[in-house]
C-alpha cells in the first residue's frame, strides 16, 4: 500500500486564516498516529517540512530498519541551505533538482514526488496553501485514490474537509488519532 503525506504546522506570519484553526498538538498526534500505525505493511511517502520532517525522524529512531525503509522523504534542491538536520536520518532521502524560484522548485519536487508510484491515499494534516497544492496535483495524478483531510487537526485541511468530504463526521471527531487511522487503513485495505 502506498500512502502519500500532506502536512505542516501553520505559521502566524502567513495566511492567518490556517493559523487560526491549526491544533498543533492535533497536528502533532495525527502525524505520530499515522507513521505508527501506518507502517506495517504500507509505504509512507511525504514532502519535507521543517516542523513535520523532525517528528517524522523522532519517531523513527525507535523502529526496525524495516520500517526506516518504508517512509520516503522528499525535499527540493532549492531548499537545500535550510535543510534540517533531521534530513540525514531517512534511509530514503530524495533530492528533486531546483527548477529556478521557490513556487516552480515546489511544483517540481510535488510533480516528481507524487509521479514516484502509484498512490492509494492521501492523508491531509493542518498545514497552509501546500495542502491545497498538493491535494489538487495528487488528485489529477491518481483520481481513483482516496483523500482524506484530518479535519480535527485544523488549518487548510480543515477547508479541504469542508469542499471534499463533509459527510465524513470520523475526520472531524475522531481524536483518537490511532483509532482513527486503523480505520482508514482498514477501508483503504478493503479497496485494494
Amino acid at each position: 500500500m502506498n500512502l502519500f503525506l500532506s502536512a505542516s504546522v501553520p505559521l502566524p506570519t502567513r495566511h492567518r486564516e490556517f493559523f487560526d484553526t491549526a491544533d498543533v498538538i492535533a497536528i502533532r498526534e495525527a502525524v505520530k498516529a499515522l507513521v505508527e500505525t501506518a507502517l506495517d505493511d504500507a509505504v509512507l511517502v511525504f514532502g519535507g517540512h521543517p516542523a513535520i520532517t523532525p517528528l517524522i525522524a523522532l519517531l523513527l529512531r525507535g523502529m526496525a530498519p524495516k520500517y526506516k525503509r518504508r517512509v520516503v522523504l522528499f525535499q527540493s534542491a532549492f531548499f537545500e541551505g535550510e535543510f534540517v538536520e533531521e534530513n540525514t536520518e531517512f534511509i530514503d532521502f530524495q533530492i528533486v533538482p531546483a527548477d529556478g524560484d521557490r513556487e516552480r522548485s515546489l511544483v517540481t519536487m510535488r510533480d516528481y514526488m507524487l509521479r514516484s508510484r502509484r498512490f492509494d491515499a492521501a492523508f491531509f494534516i493542518g498545514g497552509m496553501e501546500g495542502i491545497w497544492n498538493e491535494y489538487r496535483a495528487f488528485r489529477a495524478l491518481h483520481p481513483g485514490a482516496l483523500c482524506f483531510p484530518i479535519a480535527s487537526t485544523g488549518a487548510a485541511s480543515l477547508q479541504l474537509f469542508r469542499e471534499i468530504a463533509p459527510a465524513r463526521r470520523d475526520l472531524l471527531h475522531e481524536l483518537t488519532y490511532p483509532t482513527l487511522f486503523r480505520n482508514l487503513l482498514a477501508e483503504i485495505r478493503r479497496r485494494q
